[in-house]
């Protein structure tokens, strides 16, 4: 087989790695939409407000068995059927339309098209970055992930304790930063995964987890666009 052969293999290979992971990204956004959708117009979003106004048990309940279930997902995607983790993938994204929907419900369209639109672009705009850079990302690794823990241990702190304005646009802010080089990091992380791949099956698992790390910061990038929008 000649060299040129085999070159032609790897790409047609990382071309359809990649359309896999952007297909079931997409195919989650997707589910999350439309989770979002029949809440709404079904009035089931009822259920996750308690009678005084406030959030209720069952948004918490939805919302850290969501967090939970990515845990534990990408712990064990390795050990699992590709068309499981799949399929937990879009369990997933329905759980995080329903705790989507009382923050779509608090804002108008004009802000939910702008975070859309913002969102879109910045994480198109830095997957592709991450794809062709030639600078190594790998820094960045705990740095992001020791800010997100960050960004959760605020978000829990904030269920009890009110945070001031100015506070929760800073956090915003930050938010979408952190996702925002987190899709990059995860996007070169992922090209440089595909070279250790030995199998199809391999493939699709590494696929699904790509496809959960990039759906995380392109919604994650979504939510703290639309906060910031809402303090406007």
């Amino acid at each position: 087989m000649s060299k040129n052969t085999v070159t032609a293999k790897k790409i047609n290979g990382i071309e359809a790695y990649f359309k896999h992971i952007f297909g079931l990204m997409a195919g989650a956004v997707g589910v999350t939409a439309l989770t979002v959708f029949i809440m709404i117009v079904s009035g089931a979003w009822t259920s996750l407000l308690s009678a005084n106004g406030g959030l209720s048990a069952t948004y918490y309940v939805i919302t850290f068995g969501g967090l939970i279930l990515a845990i534990w997902t990408q712990a064990r995607i390795f050990s699992m059927k590709p068309s499981t983790a799949g399929w937990l993938l879009f369990l997933y994204s329905v759980l995080i339309g329903f705790g989507l929907t009382p923050m779509i419900l608090a804002s108008n369209g004009l802000s939910i098209l702008l975070a859309i639109i913002i969102a879109t672009i910045m994480f198109i705009c830095m997957s592709l970055f991450g794809y062709k850079t030639v600078k190594d990302l790998s820094f960045l690794g705990i740095c992001l992930f020791m800010g997100m823990i960050g960004l959760i241990i605020v978000g829990l702190v904030s269920l009890f304790l009110p945070l001031g304005p100015t506070f929760s646009t800073i956090v915003c802010l930050i938010g979408v930063l952190i996702f925002a080089l987190f899709s990059a990091y995860d996007m070169q992380t992922l090209k440089n995964a595909y070279k250790y791949v030995n199998n199809e099956t391999q493939s699709k698992q590494l696929a699904v987890l790509g496809a959960l790390h990039m759906y995380i910061s392109f919604i994650a990038m979504f939510e703290y666009l639309l906060g910031l929008m809402n303090r406007e």
